[in-house]
């Protein structure tokens, strides 16, 4: 049996094994649901959600409503794990790439000795660097505007209002909210922790497994080693693509129209704005994913280094 016959039976292999996973989520969902319904039906439960009922207010002087540099950020953040997600999964392929890149030595890179990478990683660290400086001036706009008490928890009240909206949302019977004035308890975690947790993480494992600076951090091997960096840096992706679907997902889900306004056009109404913009954005981003061919990124690597097929 040849090597490619071997591979193409366990690709097979694995997509039978996937054909299981949607029917077993289905049952799941079920159970979850069945079970979150009887809950909301006893007594306690219904005095604990009339306690606790998803949301803890915002100071007095709390910013109402989404100024314009914040929907900018989120058609950039969404447009830059786009394709972050799509060369992390090339490069978790482990395929042989079609170009290999090596950075031109400069008068301030003789310390450095050029590293050889291919091309998808080459994008992926380039997609990299401008995805952290759009963060950096998301958390300096963030601080700045005053926006950041949306994000942040101030309080313990925090978490059994956040237990709440889950039993809520699991119950199909979601909780009442006004994301242009106040995110529920479970939306504020989920924010905080996707940006003051998940971003950092996947920055630093990623400065940890980049070439050229994986030998030089080695003697971090004892503190983290670097099988269990890479692992982290994997569930950090996946947390990614998981916190996009239900995102997506409950944006289509809670009043689509009114979401996309608040989202991309600074609006807290109805109207098709927002929708129009959000199209405009999936256009972009479909060029984008056509335009970046490895023919394409190669000529556009050549522009900082050498590409050698």
């Amino acid at each position: 049996m040849t090597t490619s016959t071997r591979w193409e039976r366990a690709r097979a292999s694995r997509w039978f094994a996937l054909v299981w996973v949607v029917p077993a989520l289905l049952v799941l969902a079920l159970v979850v649901v069945l079970g979150a319904k009887a809950l909301r039906d006893l007594p306690g439960v219904q005095a604990w959600l009339v306690e606790f009922p998803g949301t803890v207010p915002l100071p007095d002087d709390a910013p109402v409503g989404f100024p314009a540099w914040l929907n900018w950020q989120h058609f950039l953040n969404a447009f830059f794990l786009l394709f972050i997600f799509r060369t992390g999964w090339q490069l978790h392929q482990a395929k042989r790439p079609a170009a290999f890149w090596t950075r031109t030595t400069g008068p301030f890179l003789r310390r450095n000795p050029p590293v050889r990478i291919g091309i998808p990683l080459w994008f992926h660290l380039s997609l990299d660097a401008v995805w952290v400086l759009n963060g950096v001036v998301y958390i300096v706009l963030l601080f700045a505007t005053g926006q950041w008490v949306r994000l942040v928890p101030r309080t313990w009240d925090i978490v059994p209002n956040a237990i709440s909206a889950g039993l809520q949302y699991a119950s199909l019977n979601w909780p009442t909210e006004n994301g242009w004035v106040n995110y529920n308890a479970l939306q504020l975690l989920a924010y905080f922790a996707t940006v003051f947790i998940a971003a950092p993480l996947a920055l630093a494992t990623g400065i940890r497994l980049a070439p050229g600076l994986a030998a030089r951090l080695r003697p971090l091997d004892r503190v983290v080693p670097l099988k269990v960096t890479r692992l982290v840096h994997y569930l950090v992706l996946l947390y990614f693509v998981a916190f996009t679907i239900v995102h997506v997902t409950l944006v289509l889900a809670t009043g689509v129209l009114r979401n996309l306004n608040h989202m991309y056009a600074g609006r807290d109404d109805e109207t098709w704005w927002g929708f129009g913009i959000f199209a405009a954005s999936l256009v972009v981003m479909a060029v984008g994913w056509m335009l970046a061919r490895p023919t394409l990124l190669a000529r556009v690597a050549e522009l900082t280094g050498t590409v050698r097929r």
